[in-house]
């Protein structure tokens, strides 16, 4: 997939086939943030460019930042913990606030591993700041005028946490290849938050232990 152009999306039967033009490619840097507003019925296609980024996602209701997507909600709701395509994602009243339409990935995403912070880092041995997808977050929302309250455990897309049968979990790296991407559809009036991790420790972003840049777009 060449990341200059624009992308046409076949919607709907033979029969009826239409075709809608993409929005331009908009870049989340490595280790920043950027927060999106989607109205209802709108989706955005975030793309893992290099193949090997984690990027900690969160969705709020946009009319009552009290109401956002829950991991552990989204659990009760899967009877399990990695979401797939055709899954609706849950928020902490119970709801889908996106759908998950299309993942071309291998579909290991985490959903058990709260979002790092300063004192995640200050644990693996960092005496000075490091940015964090905590601080990204908010940082994030600041940027559009918004605010959390606090910071909800994330949607962790392409991060590979494999889970043993005796609950011991292992900080795999990812399985994502390079293009790779999903499709997330609003069903209400929401903010999608992203974070390329920071996490350049323990080979959560690949053996490199090297965050890079991924893309996203609107699609109407």
């Amino acid at each position: 997939m060449r990341l200059d152009q624009f992308v046409l999306v076949n919607e709907g039967s033979k029969k009826h086939r239409k075709w809608k033009l993409m929005s331009d490619l908009q870049v989340v840097p490595a280790r920043y943030g950027r927060a999106v507003h989607l109205l209802k019925g709108q989706a955005i296609q975030i793309i893992n460019t290099h193949g090997q980024q984690v990027v900690d996602t969160w969705c709020f209701n946009a009319h009552d930042m009290s109401e956002f997507m829950s991991m552990e909600h989204l659990h009760a709701t899967l009877q399990g913990i990695f979401p797939a395509k055709g899954d609706g994602l849950t928020t902490n009243r119970r709801r889908p606030i996106l759908i998950m339409e299309e993942d071309t990935s291998p579909g290991r995403h985490d959903t058990v591993i709260a979002a790092c912070d300063v004192h995640r880092y200050a644990a693996l041995g960092c005496t000075q700041y490091h940015n964090n997808c905590t601080d990204n977050l908010h940082a994030a929302l600041a940027q559009i005028d918004r605010r959390a309250a606090d910071c909800p455990a994330p949607l962790n897309l392409w991060m590979n946490i494999p889970v043993g049968p005796d609950g011991k979990i292992t900080w795999g790296e990812p399985l994502s290849k390079p293009g790779d991407h999903v499709i997330l559809r609003a069903m209400i009036d929401c903010i999608v938050v992203m974070s390329a991790c920071p996490q350049d420790l323990i080979p959560i972003n690949g053996a490199a232990c090297k965050p890079t840049e991924v893309h996203y777009r609107l699609l109407n």
